[in-house]
């Protein structure tokens, strides 16, 4: 992905309290969240976080509860104000916005999707999707026709005329991020929006969020305390822990070079072999030195140096690597790794069982 940042959050500080400034000199001079609440009385949500958001990158922030996920999406709207720090926006400080300005900027730029759908019970599914341009001052006929365009996005054309009562769980959060996709927002903001939802219900959202991001390419901040959620649907992850920025990388690097005891702890439960691809560990074709891979029409041949070839047999990148175990025996030749059709490099046992090592 070409690095072009979207979000970049500077030095963003965020007390609770009444005496938030005076805390935020002790907190500048190394005071941890607890000992601010016993001696001060105030709450620490975030400490210095700096990071930076690419655009039509899923981006994920994870931490236990307590740990300021919540308190920092927020900040990205500006539903909470940092009491120190700068949030820009394709580079500008939305911060030094005005009512106006911060107005137009909630109604055009950013979306929310709430936890608990926040559906108005008494408009109907397509009023519902389409309040936001309503309020945005759109036309009735421009509004009814964006709405039910975002409606057959989420699969439910044929609900405009219901209430949201009428619908399940898992219906009402289809057209909470409808509503959030009407106003064509740049950036989405997801706060733990699935977790109300049981575990099918959940894995299809999922599903159904990739693939509408995929075609999209929205900036997308996913809050979630679903490692699995996580895994699947991240670009990068970020994990806060007491207010502070732990560690981001992409699932990989979390998985495998976990920056401290805590992040292990965080992932140690997770089967690396369903969590990872194929693709996260292909290796390109120029590190077997012992191999040689054509193409061949559609297809690959692959054979030892000064050996005859045979058809070689290919699995796709995203594929996880527990798929991989029963091709790859010890002497099998490489499996080729494709996506898109195209390959993009080779994986063998031994590399396997080293990409599936944690450091």
């Amino acid at each position: 992905m070409t690095r072009d940042a979207k979000i970049r959050i500077e030095d963003v500080t965020k007390i609770f309290g009444p005496n938030a400034k005076k805390s935020l000199r002790l907190v500048q001079n190394g005071m941890n969240k607890s000992d601010l609440l016993k001696q001060h009385g105030d709450v620490l949500g975030l400490n210095r976080i700096n990071l930076s958001i690419d655009k039509g990158e899923t981006f994920i922030v994870m931490g236990l509860s307590g740990s300021g996920k919540s308190t920092l999406i927020r900040h990205f709207n500006r539903l909470i104000d940092p009491t120190a720090g700068r949030i820009l926006f394709d580079g500008e400080d939305i911060l030094a916005y005005n009512t106006r300005q911060l107005t137009q900027f909630r109604r055009k730029k950013v979306a929310m999707v709430f936890q608990r759908f926040a559906l108005l019970p008494h408009q109907t599914v397509l009023e519902n999707v389409g309040y936001g341009l309503r309020i945005a001052g759109v036309g009735s006929s421009a509004t009814k026709l964006r709405a039910k365009e975002q409606l057959d996005l989420v699969g439910l054309s044929g609900f405009a005329n219901h209430y949201p009562g009428q619908l399940s769980g898992g219906m009402q959060q289809r057209v909470g991020l409808a509503r959030a996709l009407a106003t064509d927002a740049e950036v989405l903001l997801m706060d733990e929006a699935f977790s109300a939802l049981d575990p099918l219900i959940k894995k299809d959202m999922q599903i159904q969020l990739k693939d509408i991001q995929a075609r999209l390419h929205k900036t997308i901040v996913f809050i979630t305390h679903d490692l699995d959620e996580a895994l699947f649907l991240g670009d990068r992850i970020a994990i806060l822990k007491d207010g502070n920025l732990i560690q981001v990388g992409t699932g990989k690097q979390i998985l495998t070079r976990p920056a401290d005891d805590y992040v292990a702890r965080f992932v140690g439960g997770v089967n690396l072999s369903k969590a990872m691809t194929c693709g996260d560990l292909a290796l390109p074709v120029d590190d077997f030195a012992d191999w040689n891979l054509e193409t061949v029409g559609d297809g690959y041949r692959i054979a030892r140096r000064g050996e005859a070839s045979s058809v070689a047999r290919t699995i796709d990148a995203t594929a996880n690597i527990e798929r991989a175990f029963a091709p790859l025996s010890e002497d099998a030749p490489p499996l080729v790794v494709v996506e898109a059709g195209r390959a993009i490099g080779l994986l063998c046992r031994s590399g396997v069982l080293a990409g599936l090592k944690r450091n």
